[in-house]
């Protein structure tokens, strides 16, 4: 603001106030300012305008037809500059910049939408970039910096575990079910897991969760299981389960509603447990907009 500005306002101030109080002493006190100030104020006003705007009265001043016509309009200006500069100290605490997150999944799973929804009430400013991937891509971004928050998928989930680059919090835990096109009991009823090995499965890439996963209980036993696709997918992988290609791993809701519907065949003596997480780097988990986030997490999840 220039001084001329500044020195405008605090004219329309001495008159405003002058013209309430009716007594230039009083509307010095008010302003903090000394009566010949005041008067010089309001002089300059009648100037600029060429106004009469004030009658002397022997009780002090009283508003002319003219200055009781301007008074209302002086009003709104300084309560537009108040509004203003109330509107200048809001945005000053106000979270602004863009969040790179990281989805997987399906957004119902997630609860993305309740998250964004919480996220753009509590800070609009905030500008969001959704980058959709497979549980260990976002992971990795986050870990380089490429994302700023993310979901990810982990066979533990044990929050005070996780490595030191990161923040977590674990959403929910769920199952994961071994499912096999219809018709296929004989084949995955009463089978373990290297009975199941030997028969044809829908491979994953090694950045998705089914691909970890599967690797942590075939590893071990020293099994390949055979692989007749790649699929990187859910939806692929589902549809190619219906055609009759192999066996999947689908979430237990997403199998139960698919062996009532389509006749898909559950694995009864193995399962997978796994858990969705929230991720950050530990080091920026109190940047504003990254805190703004988890907050909006919080609430989503609550």
């Amino acid at each position: 603001m220039t001084a001329t500005a500044a020195l405008d306002l605090q004219i329309l101030r001495a008159f405003v106030l002058a013209a309430r109080e009716g007594n230039v002493s009083r509307a010095a006190e008010r302003l903090h300012l000394t009566q010949p100030a005041v008067s010089l104020q309001l002089k300059r006003l009648a100037e600029e305008t060429g106004l009469q705007l004030f009658t002397r009265t022997p009780h002090g001043l009283a508003l002319t037809a003219d200055g009781a016509a301007l008074l209302p309009q002086a009003e709104r200006v300084l309560a537009a500059v108040g509004d203003l500069q109330q509107a200048a100290r809001n945005l000053q605490g106000t979270v602004r910049g863009a969040l790179r997150i990281g989805t997987i999944l399906d957004p119902e799973f997630t609860r993305l939408g309740v998250f964004l929804r919480e996220l753009v009430e509590s800070a609009p400013q905030i500008e969001t970039e959704l980058r959709h991937g497979m549980s260990g891509t976002v992971l990795a971004q986050v870990l380089r910096g490429e994302l700023d928050v993310g979901f990810h998928l982990d066979a533990d989930g044990d929050d005070a575990a996780t490595p030191a680059p990161l923040a977590a919090r674990t959403l929910t835990r769920f199952t994961y079910r071994v499912v096999a096109p219809a018709g296929w009991g004989p084949q995955v009823l009463g089978r373990d897991w290297k009975a199941l090995a030997a028969l044809p499965w829908l491979a994953t890439p090694p950045e998705s969760a089914h691909h970890r996963l599967l690797e942590k209980v075939f590893g071990p036993l020293g099994l390949s299981p055979r692989r007749v696709a790649l699929v990187d997918q859910e939806a692929s992988m589902l549809d190619l389960l219906k055609s009759g290609v192999g066996l999947s791993l689908l979430r237990d809701s997403i199998a139960i509603r698919e062996s009532q519907s389509h006749g898909l065949v559950m694995a009864d003596r193995v399962q997978l447990d796994c858990a969705l997480r929230f991720v950050s780097l530990a080091a920026r988990r109190n940047e504003p907009v990254i805190a703004s986030a988890w907050n909006a997490l919080a609430r989503a999840w609550n």
